[in-house]
């Protein structure tokens, strides 16, 4: 692993750490166990901090390969709660309102979700870091302003539910890139004729990259202390 010259790691990125965060440790940790001054280095695929799951990340000249491994298919298994909204559509802001769900049955969730296979047309959610008049829409939407965000067109491949325990159901997704799971519950939700938001997300796999394949930032923390012993020692300079 020569992560100067170039290297494709795969973490498994922590709840409440933004993709940020686990490139700004990791540069970190490089920079101050190896002693290397400068390190290039970036993610392919920004996860939420209310996610978690297979982050890429890519250093030195393998940065180049950002781009390349942003359009590989994406997995997920999301947990949403039908009955009730909130403004990003997860965890990060407050229930706004309530919708009944007696009406909604396993068959007719079931059905629904088939109903988002292939094409589909998707408006990003508000507190997104798409970009409207040169800003992330979050920024407007931290401030309460309204803003008009076009949809977008993305591909969900595979769709399916894997546990209905209302008012809560588990899903999981293959999909294309830019596909926003928060909005696809809050679709989920206006389709079945009521409201929902995601209370759980975890990216299960980047192209043939499966979270059981990724490490933790402690793991990597150990693969550093490894590197370093097996480095020739600088002679102390007398």
């Amino acid at each position: 692993m020569n992560l100067t010259e170039g290297a494709v790691l795969y973490f498994d990125k922590p709840l409440h750490w933004t993709s940020f965060d686990l490139v700004n440790k990791a540069r970190t940790m490089v920079k101050h166990t190896l002693d290397i001054k400068k390190l290039k280095i970036g993610h392919a695929g920004t996860l939420d901090p209310l996610a978690t799951g297979v982050l890429i990340v890519c250093t030195g000249k393998a940065t180049k390969r950002i781009e390349e491994l942003q359009y590989h298919t994406k997995e997920y298994i999301a947990t949403i709660q039908l009955g009730a909204t909130t403004p990003s559509f997860d965890l990060e802001t407050e229930v706004d309102a309530t919708y009944p769900t007696e009406h909604i049955s396993r068959e007719m969730v079931e059905e629904t979700l088939q109903k988002f296979l292939g094409e589909i047309k998707q408006i990003p959610p508000s507190y997104s870091a798409v970009k409207v008049n040169g800003k992330r829409a979050y920024e407007y939407a931290r401030k309460g302003a309204e803003v008009e965000i076009k949809p977008k067109t993305l591909v969900i491949d595979e769709i399916e539910l894997l546990e209905y325990d209302m008012p809560t159901i588990k899903i999981r997704v293959v999909c294309s890139k830019g596909t926003y799971i928060r909005a696809l519950a809050r679709d989920i939700g206006q389709a079945l004729n009521s409201g929902a938001h995601l209370t759980g997300l975890q990216r299960t796999r980047i192209g043939d990259i499966r979270v059981e394949d990724c490490i933790s930032i402690e793991t990597f923390r150990a693969q550093l202390d490894e590197l370093k012993a097996q480095m020739p020692q600088k002679e102390d300079q007398i």
